[in-house]
């Protein structure tokens, strides 16, 4: 099992899960992301706020976070690293 990550307000995800990190912008993003919250496949995780980041997991659920993807990546970079570490 991978590390867990804090994707913000109280949200964690297990990095050994994460296939992608993904800016919401482009159009085939958010016809992804739209897809998903049709087929209930969508875990909102930004307590109501903008979408910043989307992580794509293992299992096709996307996860949307408030947090920018570059913030994600560290804080997981970061946890790799601890793990070399150890």
């Amino acid at each position: 099992m991978g590390r867990l990550i804090h994707i913000g307000f109280g949200n964690v995800v297990n990095t050994g899960k994460i296939i992608a990190i993904v800016s919401p912008e482009s159009a085939p993003i958010k016809r992804l992301v739209q897809k998903a919250k049709e087929t209930g496949m969508a875990i909102d995780a930004t307590q109501g706020r903008k979408t910043k980041a989307v992580l794509i997991m293992e299992n096709s659920q996307l996860v949307l976070s408030a947090l920018l993807p570059e913030t994600i990546a560290g804080r997981v970079q970061t946890e790799g690293d601890n793990i070399d570490a150890e």
